[in-house]
């Protein structure tokens, strides 16, 4: 991994841009969650918006940022050591978490806490994610999808039925990862 100059600057670039792109996708896919509760032509809608506000993210994730005094567009990641065994260990810890918060929903007949507790897990994976790759923008997207979380459960808790649950779960994760995701485009 370089430390300083033109490939430090270019690796910077990479890490954020594959940062923006990803959390673009997965604010994606929460808009499919959230548009599973509004019928037909208003969640396409909402998908669609969705899937379009993502590709002008990534676009603008891919544009040079030039600077008038010719210094670095980006700022240096400073990875702790071992960053790459991190981020696998969050990952494979995430995908475990998610497959049986997802059973247990199934199996227990209580699918309405598939997506609070889903959010919430992907949420509190932000945190480590965002000390690995030096980017503290992953910690607004983690805090958001908890904060989505937390509403979903209050949601249930106060018997709110599940399709509203899930509209604002969704919703709420959607806009934390599509935003998430613009500020790490337009700011490098």
């Amino acid at each position: 991994m370089p430390t300083s100059g033109e490939a430090a600057e270019q690796w910077s670039r990479v890490l954020r841009r594959r940062s923006a792109v990803g959390l673009s996708v997965l604010g994606v896919g929460w808009a499919a969650v959230a548009a599973t509760g509004l019928g037909l032509t208003r969640g396409s809608w909402l998908v669609g918006a969705a899937a379009v506000l993502a590709v002008v993210v990534s676009v603008a994730a891919h544009r040079r940022v030039p600077r008038p005094d010719g210094g670095l567009t980006e700022r240096l990641r400073d990875h702790p050591p071992e960053w790459r065994r991190l981020l696998v260990r969050t990952g494979g810890s995430l995908c475990l978490v998610l497959a049986v918060v997802l059973l247990l929903g199934v199996r227990t007949s209580s699918p309405q806490v598939i997506a609070p507790f889903a959010a919430a897990v992907m949420g509190v994976h932000g945190f480590p994610v965002a000390y690995a790759l030096d980017q503290p923008e992953h910690r607004w997207a983690g805090a958001g999808l908890v904060l989505a979380a937390a509403t979903g459960i209050a949601l249930l808790i106060a018997a709110t039925p599940y399709d509203v649950v899930r509209d604002v779960v969704g919703g709420l994760a959607t806009v934390s990862l599509l935003g998430t995701a613009a500020r790490l485009a337009a700011h490098p």
